[in-house]
């Protein structure tokens, strides 16, 4: 099998399965022999921040000599993304041999009527390539929700996380901060330890505060009473945190208060891990955060002029890309915004739309895409200069049509936007630089 076949494949499964649970998934892992049960896990869930706290733990793990898997979604660049070794993607012969490996028992799940779903079918290739690699850890990203994803099959981690919670996948988790928060919350797995962003609803912090109570969990919740920012910049954040009675001075690529919020969610897990027997050392801990990196969220592609690329899709990381914009970037911003059709545009528009003097709207080429024209004219509500444009190249050309080297480049909405755009953004402004 080619890896263009496997691909094909993994692309021929439902996207979401008919009968939300872990039935299938737990079936399909039991004909595999269950390799999931010989790994150690760090598990996240949350709304916003999922993506910094599994990087940054992971980093730190790495750094710390672990051989440490990475399974994380969405990808932005490249699909093998979502599997990683030690930074490393899951080579292209590798996974065509995962899939030929799987796709029998796949096929059985099938004839017996419990079919399995895309999320399900990469769950398990990933579960079973990092036990066949032996990991000493994999740092587990939750796919949606918690309790009935498809991750949730796996025993009481090593440490589990819960980031910051709002609404997101309504459609799917429900309508309300309580509904959504329940979903979260089935991961925390009896007698297990949990790390929780220290900022969340006082009805969310309640419901999670009960559930680990009913399963006998330990909650960790970092006191930023203990965390002092010492400088800040569109390049990231430096800041001293008290880790076990010694102050660490760190420094992460990440910017925006809320990412202090994520690392210092990311240093109760390292906490944790410690209590568990991992061997971190605070060199490790420094270097971890330091290396620590993720494409499309708050990237800087280019410093002059300067061009941001971030991927956040929902009305709070439109908060936080506002809140990043008004502290760092002064200068007068251009944005080459694309959204999903199932996210709500209208609150992330409301939400960091008047922050750009100027906004074109583009159609992202994925089929669950919003209209490049709807979103502009929602956009015109909140910006007075706005504009279509029906590709990533038309779109960039507009943007520097009257763009100097003082302005700024935000391109923002989604995962799909940026994936598509991120290459033809950097060749781009190379050009304008030389």
């Amino acid at each position: 099998m080619t890896y263009e076949e496997a691909i094909e494949k993994i692309d021929s499964r439902l996207l979401f399965g008919v009968k939300p649970g872990l039935k299938n998934i737990t079936a399909l892992m039991g004909l595999l022999g269950n390799p999931q049960d010989a790994l150690r896990f760090v598990h996240v869930a949350g709304t916003n921040g999922k993506g910094t706290t599994c990087t940054l733990a992971a980093s730190v793990l790495r750094e710390s000599g672990y051989k440490t898997g990475y399974y994380i979604s969405p990808y932005v660049l490249d699909f093998r993304e979502r599997f990683q070794i030690n930074g490393e993607m899951i080579p292209k012969e590798e996974l065509a041999e995962e899939v030929e490996r799987i796709w029998p028992f796949i096929e059985e799940m099938d004839r017996r009527g419990q079919y399995i779903t895309e999320f399900e079918c990469i769950t398990a290739l990933a579960f079973d390539w990092f036990a066949r690699k032996k990991c000493d850890v994999v740092v587990l990203e939750v796919g949606l929700g918690g309790i009935t994803d498809a991750t949730n099959i796996i025993q009481t981690p090593a440490a589990a996380a819960i980031t910051s919670i709002s609404l997101d996948h309504t459609a799917i988790l429900g309508g309300t901060l309580e509904k959504i928060t329940a979903e979260k919350a089935g991961i925390i797995k009896a007698g297990g330890r949990l790390a929780l962003y220290p900022e969340q609803a006082p009805a969310v912090l309640e419901q999670i505060k009960e559930v680990c109570r009913e399963k006998g969990a330990e909650l960790f919740i970092p006191d930023m009473g203990k965390i002092q920012v010492e400088a800040a910049s569109i390049f990231g954040t430096d800041f001293a945190a008290d880790m076990q009675g010694a102050s660490l001075r760190l420094h992460t690529p990440f910017l925006g208060g809320h990412q202090v919020k994520n690392a210092a969610t990311a240093l109760e897990v390292i906490k944790i891990l410690r209590k568990e027997g991992f061997a971190i050392s605070d060199e490790a801990l420094k270097r971890g955060f330091q290396k620590a990196f993720i494409p499309a969220r708050m990237e800087v592609i280019s410093q002059q002029p300067l061009c941001l690329l971030d991927g956040g899709h929902n009305p709070g990381c439109a908060k936080a890309l506002r809140a990043a914009l008004e502290d760092f970037v002064p200068q007068r911003k251009i944005a080459i915004m694309g959204i999903m059709a199932d996210k709500d545009s209208g609150r992330f528009l409301e939400a960091v739309g008047p922050a750009f003097d100027k906004l074109i709207a583009i159609t992202p080429n994925w089929g669950r895409a919003l209209p490049g024209e709807k979103l502009a004219e929602a956009a015109r509500a909140f910006c007075r200069n706005v504009s279509v444009a029906q590709t990533c190249g038309e779109a960039i050309a507009a943007a520097m049509k009257d763009m100097t080297r003082d302005d700024a480049l935000i391109v923002c909405g989604s995962f799909y936007l940026a994936s598509e755009i991120r290459e033809q953004l950097k060749g781009k402004l190379e050009n304008l630089q030389t």
